[in-house]
């Protein structure tokens, strides 16, 4: 091979809802990288061919999400591979997509709290891989029934959490019904020994009857009842002293006249 030519190292998958990127270094100077992705059972594909960079989106070359791959990174003369010598390459780590991708964030598309009932309804998130008809999969149709989402909740300005599990696109979970709730929604799959939970969803909040006291605290009913206090003993006292000083003053009116 060219042995002269640095090889590839700190090779890592980053993969997410099954978009995965393939990253390594250094940044090659006077030499290109090509990718090639091996599976046990699929034949071998190149990806970014003779590419300057340092990352590759090798998502189609996965589609089988079952099969195990490796990635092998050769390091290319700028001449090109159309030579008679294997260019020197590094390997990857194995990577599984089924068992490996991280789940991505749920969409929570809706949310009620009436009574003592709370009820929450999310969306799947999205994979790149479509349907014949061409519209996108989610990574349900890819988990099936390994695929569970947890519920994790508690009452606003507490910090004690519940949690709920389900199978479907919806919760309904019993609550304090003179309470506000906050929540988030997590993607998870028990059978896996890693990377069994996904990424957390936005925090959302209920707003049932909030009051001022819920809303900004103790601190801000104080500020308001003092100036509360204040405003009644204002409109109490002065109307007193404009009367006296009233009353003093038609008194020095008078003085003058009674001098006569």
């Amino acid at each position: 091979g060219n042995p002269e030519l640095p090889t590839a190292v700190n090779i890592t998958w980053s993969s997410i809802n099954f978009k995965t990127i393939l990253q390594w270094q250094p940044k090659p100077s006077g030499y290109f990288y090509t990718v090639e992705i091996h599976g046990q059972t699929s034949d071998t594909k190149k990806k970014c061919i003779l590419t300057a960079e340092t990352e590759c989106d090798v998502t189609d070359a996965l589609r089988n999400v079952n099969e195990t791959y490796t990635a092998h990174i050769l390091s290319v003369a700028s001449s090109g591979m159309d030579n008679f010598e294997e260019p020197p390459f590094a390997v990857s780590e194995k990577f599984t997509p089924y068992s490996q991708t991280i789940l991505g964030k749920p969409e929570i598309q809706n949310y009620t709290q009436k009574g003592s009932k709370l009820n929450i309804v999310f969306q799947d998130p999205l994979t790149p891989y479509t349907f014949p008809n061409g519209s996108f999969k989610n990574i349900r149709d890819i988990f099936q029934h390994d695929l569970e989402y947890k519920l994790y909740y508690w009452k606003d300005q507490s910090s004690g959490k519940k949690d709920a599990t389900t199978k479907s696109h919806k919760f309904e979970v019993s609550v304090d019904s003179t309470k506000n709730y906050c929540f988030y929604v997590q993607g998870t799959i028990p059978s896996r020994r890693e990377n069994r939970n996904g990424q957390e969803s936005m925090v959302l909040c209920t707003s049932i009857g909030r009051n001022i006291l819920d809303e900004y605290g103790a601190e801000v009913f104080i500020i308001i009842a003092v100036i509360a206090i204040a405003v009644i003993i204002l409109a109490i006292v002065l109307p007193v002293i404009l009367c006296k000083h009233k009353k003093a003053k038609a008194a020095r009116e008078k003085e003058p006249l009674n001098g006569v």
